[in-house]
């Protein structure tokens, strides 16, 4: 397996927390370190579905743990999400490793993987804003899972919602910095370090302003339509959420989203005003 150290570290095969956060619902917390130097910590959230199958969100290192930890949960992994355009660099030894599980994600990641040289991995799910309102999940997703694309995000978010367990489960439309959980496993403090401190000013907060601001100004590339997102996700009913970078937030999700969103819910409640 090859996998770049600069991201997950020289001892990635020791480092993984697994557990059980929810029945049904697995996590693999990392160290991760993103343009080399911030401590943002990675996930990957494993889901059984009712039907037996497995959802792998945003995969991380297929290490043998892992590995391991898939086949005590049935082994059969169906679907693999690559939930933005900064959210896949595992995809192609997943897909080698299970080799029938149908891949979700942007549109645009494709598109940027083909031309970054990546591993030529098709998507059996392929997101846009013009089919994103009409696309229907397979009966067995659908069964437990709902899906909201942002394409109003910079980073093209697909966000999902494990209706049986109230988990949500997203990439980078929100940080729960600092990511204790995924450098447990490492010496010294996932706090640690200049530029980890720095972004933690942005990343940190689920209660002040300062990453509802960064959301709204910089994350929020195509307003409306991340609004109306946003209200879609608000009618969901979840207690959990899951980010890929930080720890977990294990109760109160709503809330925080409710939180973190207030600006875009707000703007989607006039727009939907205007046009009445």
């Amino acid at each position: 397996m090859s996998t770049n150290t600069k991201l997950w570290g020289s001892d990635f095969t020791s480092t993984a927390v697994i557990r059980e956060v929810a029945p049904n619902v697995t996590t693999v917390s990392v160290p991760f370190l993103r343009v080399g130097l911030l401590k943002f910590g990675g996930r990957a959230t494993i889901t059984k579905l009712s039907s037996g199958g497995l959802v792998v969100f945003s995969p991380t290192p297929l290490t043998d743990d892992v590995s391991a930890t898939v086949t005590a949960l049935g082994g059969q992994v169906s679907y693999l999400v690559a939930p933005d355009l900064e959210h896949h660099l595992n995809i192609g030894p997943w897909k080698a490793a299970y080799p029938s599980a149908r891949v979700i994600g942007p549109t645009s990641l494709y598109t940027k993987r083909q031309k970054q040289g990546n591993e030529d991995v098709p998507f059996d799910f392929s997101l846009t804003a013009t089919n994103k309102g009409a696309m229907e999940l397979p009966a067995d997703l659908a069964a437990d899972f709902d899906l909201e694309f942002f394409d109003g995000h910079m980073s093209q978010e697909v966000v999902m919602v494990h209706r049986p367990s109230g988990t949500l489960m997203q990439a980078d439309l929100i940080f729960n910095l600092p990511a204790r959980e995924q450098f447990s496993k490492v010496p010294g403090d996932a706090a640690a370090g200049f530029w980890t401190r720095v972004s933690m000013h942005l990343f940190t907060s689920l209660k002040g302003k300062s990453q509802q601001r960064l959301i709204w100004y910089a994350f929020s590339k195509n307003r409306t339509s991340f609004n109306a997102s946003v209200k879609r996700v608000d009618g969901w009913t979840f207690d959990r959420i899951i980010p890929c970078h930080g720890d977990v937030v294990e109760t109160g999700g709503k809330d925080t989203f409710r939180r973190l969103f207030a600006w875009h819910l707000a703007a989607a409640e006039a727009e939907a005003k205007k046009t009445t």
